[in-house]
């Protein structure tokens, strides 16, 4: 098939360090190049990637304090789409929600997997007016304020088998691995290590918008002798500062869509201590890859006793769920039903049958 992915330009694919959606987005595209389809990535021109890269920026927008309203570029990007959409088969969407109005008229099939929270007022009004766009969840949790649109399937992220190796034995510290900002709530996770006198060392990027809260309230907490801030890390710093430690905490405060350090953790053999809300109680399974908790007391009880959780059992989890393979799988069947659906408005009469290995 000729596939074209649309990534957002905040950050390149993959990015450097810290960035989920441009991570999954590199991922999918380097599977679906290994299983010969023609694909092609609008993205940020330093972006790296086995498909035909189509530059909408020269940088990732991050790398250019200048900039400061990227829809200008999120437009560019789109109308170079537009003029190409006659190439593709399908149109794969990553980013907001700028490109709705016109998926309904330039004649290709399109879906967009939605990578953000869902609750937010004024996507209710978007989401009526756009009812019909086909759009894929990332958790069936991410989906729940927002039933009745066009979901086509809840498709979990994955990573490459081979990007993480299972450690068995780990340090004695904990791992705090994602953003600076207040629902991740790094706090907590400095309250649970100072709880069980163990090291925290904390991997985390602080956004501009996050800057004021990061010297309010986390920069006081990094004083003590048991936290060390480490700052963005790259995969390799993820396999050794997440792979030996005796845990990954997750202590959010919101409706997280699905979490990729969790999964990350999960292929170093690395079980999760997490908060039961949003996607959590759909990626960890409880007592197996690690402990869903509810309070602050269940977060430090299942810390001291987190030796437990087997991490071999923790990479099987991984192994059985979340590999990028198996995310591709279900890709590659919401682009073939998608392009069947179109070919049969077009052709009601059409053999479908000679369509099933397009």
């Amino acid at each position: 098939m000729r596939i074209a992915q649309v990534a957002p330009l905040f950050e390149s694919v993959p990015p450097r360090c810290y960035g989920g959606t441009e991570r999954v987005v590199h991922y999918l595209t380097e599977e679906l190049v290994k299983r010969g389809h023609e694909v092609t990535l609008y993205a940020s021109g330093d972006s790296e990637t086995s498909a035909e890269l189509v530059a909408c920026v020269p940088k990732a927008l991050r790398l250019h304090a200048t900039y400061d309203d990227p829809s200008a570029f999120e437009v560019i990007a789109l109308e170079r789409l537009l003029q190409d959409a006659a190439r593709f088969d399908v149109i794969h969407f990553h980013t907001g929600y700028l490109h709705c109005p016109l998926v309904r008229r330039m004649g290709v099939p399109s879906v967009t997997t939605k990578h953000g929270r869902l609750d937010t007022p004024e996507l209710a009004a978007l989401f009526a007016a756009f009812d019909d766009v086909p759009l894929v969840s990332i958790s069936d949790s991410q989906r729940a304020p927002a039933p009745h649109v066009n979901w086509q399937a809840t498709i979990y992220h994955g990573l490459p088998a081979d990007l993480y190796a299972l450690r068995e034995t780990p340090q004695d510290y904990f791992a705090f691995l994602g953003r600076i900002s207040p629902e991740k709530r790094v706090d907590r996770a400095i309250e649970i290590a100072k709880a069980v006198g163990a090291p925290l060392r904390i991997a985390a990027k602080v956004d501009r918008a996050d800057r004021e809260y990061y010297e309010a309230v986390v920069r006081p907490l990094l004083n003590d002798p048991l936290v060390q801030f480490v700052g963005d890390i790259d995969d390799a710093g993820k396999q050794e500062l997440v792979g030996g430690a005796r845990a990954l905490l997750f202590p959010i405060d919101w409706p997280e869509p699905f979490g990729l350090a969790m999964i990350e953790a999960m292929a170093c053999g690395t079980p999760v201590i997490a908060w039961r809300n949003g996607s959590v109680p759909e990626v960890v399974t409880d007592g197996v890859s690690g402990f869903i908790v509810d309070s602050m007391e269940e977060a430090i009880a299942a810390a001291r006793r987190i030796d437990q959780i087997d991490r071999r059992g923790c990479r099987a989890c991984f192994e059985g769920r979340f590999l990028a393979s198996r995310m591709a799988d279900e890709y590659e069947i919401i682009y073939r039903r998608l392009v069947l659906e179109r070919r049969a408005e077009a052709s009601p009469r059409a053999d479908q049958r000679s369509l099933v290995g397009a």
